[in-house]
């Protein structure tokens, strides 16, 4: 009989997206439950990844008594499921997770930490956020943060004294390279996509893929590319905005709506077609654990301009495949954009040097591998364990 695992995130898009093929490809070995926020990308899990799903509702925000709800019932859940293992990434579902599962027993308890929110806040905020993470690790079992800057933060910040562990190279996916090709978009497509999007053939291109909120950097981006003095550049924003948590600026929105050369084009299901008309990825967030959005976009042979934080400081290497530039800085980001198209050796070099370095380090069967194999210990040593006491 296969050993249980659940995994959890906050919103089942989180496991639709951040999980993508995992799931199915652990499915062969053990028996995945995956548990979320209930929503079509929820079904559309179960569908794909060919395990159960059950939904759990989960607040992305903080709210004492629905949280408590969702605590109550992953509680139930857990101990109705008898799980050996509980994985959760996201920030709420990992809390929520891991009270839940040290309440029902459930013997190894992981969590991953996909990105860190506490070291950009300041004040009681911040503090509430240490200590939220800080009861997270004390009820888990195992910790991973998905990046040595997470994990150099986890013990700055003095988070947790357990041992914390980089699984791979420090993504929770990987890149599907095959999927993630250049190949993959033919010339007739990029041809349609460039023409209905009034891109001329000579238009130099950078693409933003990603939500279009303050802390992904777009009031700062926007700023720096209404200010970029060259001809035939588009700016191409690729991602849903939100207005909710974290929106943007008034004058950000405006420059968006009023300047022809920036092309919105909202959420989109495949971005690939996106990245495969464009020259170069800027990536200017405040925070992140370890971006998808930077690796796929290497792998379709795009250099990135990425700001100095976690993840996207271990992923691009700078002058190498890409730049790195200060975060919050509208200055760096435009003279960053003027280097990439003005200094055509260093583009042509970044530019080749954009997939290999993704190859090397973050093809998707590597980490798939690696968590299975983080498994298989896990559940070793607990035997060892069970069979050393009785």
């Amino acid at each position: 009989m296969k050993t249980k695992i659940i995994r959890t995130s906050t919103i089942s898009l989180s496991l639709n997206i951040l999980l993508k093929g995992q799931l199915r490809y652990l499915s062969t070995e053990f028996e995945i439950v995956g548990i979320s926020s209930q929503g079509n990308d929820l079904i559309e899990v179960q569908k794909r990844e060919n395990i159960q799903t059950i939904s759990v509702d989960m607040e992305r925000g903080i709210s004492p008594v629905k949280d408590l709800i969702s605590l109550v019932k992953l509680y139930r859940t857990l101990k109705s499921e008898k799980p050996t293992i509980v994985h959760s990434i996201t920030p709420k579902a990992g809390l929520l997770t891991m009270l839940a599962g040290k309440m029902a027993r459930i013997p190894i308890r992981m969590h991953t930490f996909t990105g860190l929110i506490f070291p950009t806040r300041t004040g009681l905020m911040q503090k509430l956020l240490i200590r939220m993470d800080q009861l997270l690790c004390w009820a888990a079992t195992h910790v991973y943060p998905e990046g040595n800057g997470v994990k150099n933060d986890l013990i700055r910040f003095k988070i947790t004294s357990k041992p914390l562990k980089v699984l791979a190279n420090g993504n929770v996916n990987g890149v599907d390279l095959n999927f993630f090709s250049v190949d993959a978009v033919s010339a007739e497509e990029k041809y349609r996509l460039r023409t209905n999007l009034k891109i001329a053939p000579d238009d130099f291109v950078f693409v933003f893929v990603g939500r279009l909120v303050g802390d992904k950097g777009i009031n700062e981006l926007v700023k720096a590319f209404s200010k970029l003095d060259i001809a035939n550049t588009k700016l191409l924003l690729v991602g849903p905005l939100e207005s909710e948590l974290d929106p943007l600026k008034s004058s950000t929105l405006n420059e968006i709506n009023l300047n022809s050369n920036i092309i919105s084009v909202g959420f989109q299901n495949d971005v690939r077609p996106y990245f495969a008309i464009s020259d170069a990825l800027v990536f200017p967030s405040y925070r992140e654990g370890f971006p998808n959005v930077v690796m796929q976009a290497g792998a379709m042979k795009l250099p990135s301009i990425v700001s100095n934080i976690n993840g996207c400081n271990e992923i691009v290497v700078n002058g190498k495949n890409g730049i790195i530039i200060p975060v919050k800085d509208a200055e760096a980001i435009n003279l960053a954009m003027h280097k990439m198209m003005e200094d055509k050796s260093l583009y042509e070099e970044i530019k080749e040097n954009s997939r290999p370095m993704i190859e090397s380090r973050y093809d998707q069967q590597l980490v798939w591998n690696a968590v299975a194999e983080e498994y298989k210990l896990l559940i070793c040593q607990l035997k060892n364990n069970v069979q050393k006491f009785f």
